[in-house]
């Protein structure tokens, strides 16, 4: 709590975010798609803008390469990703979605939908308005706009 007698907004937004996913692993998972790591979402996002090597997935993940192979290896091998050859260079290999990997993003994309129409019932259109409004603010307008998180929204 704060000296106001009102909990800490940091806070706030820390429990809202874990609240919101683990809603979502739950839903999830009811489809099948019990296996999701923390950094699923985020590749399979990426990869749905169309396919990139382990390096391009690492700068737009902003992580080592290192950490994006880990990240892949396992998404590979529960099979929500594959490795295909480059077309444009036979020495490199593309990550792409496997139907596995499409089909969990599309579950997520239809949780994230209804989540945003159920708040909008519970507290009206102008309210959840607002809400994206500052957290587009808090984000940074320049950070929304980069191509990197556009990538992930859509």
């Amino acid at each position: 709590m704060t000296r106001s007698g009102k909990p800490d907004f940091g806070i706030l937004l820390v429990l809202a975010e874990q609240e919101f996913v683990r809603a979502l692993r739950a839903d999830t998972a009811g489809q099948g798609f019990d296996d999701q790591g923390r950094s699923d979402g985020f590749v399979l996002r990426t990869l749905d803008a169309g396919p990139t090597s382990i390096s391009g997935l690492a700068a737009r993940l902003e992580i080592t390469k290192q950490g994006a192979s880990q990240i892949v290896d396992d998404m590979e091998r529960r099979g929500y990703v594959e490795r295909r050859p480059d077309p444009s260079d036979a020495r490199a290999r593309l990550l792409h979605l496997t139907p596995r990997g499409e089909a969990a993003l599309k579950a997520a994309r239809k949780f994230h939908q209804a989540y945003e129409r159920k708040l909008r019932r519970q507290y009206g259109d102008d309210a959840i308005d607002t809400v994206r409004a500052v957290l587009t603010s808090m984000a940074g307008e320049a950070q929304v706009s980069t191509p990197h998180f556009r990538a992930l929204m859509f």
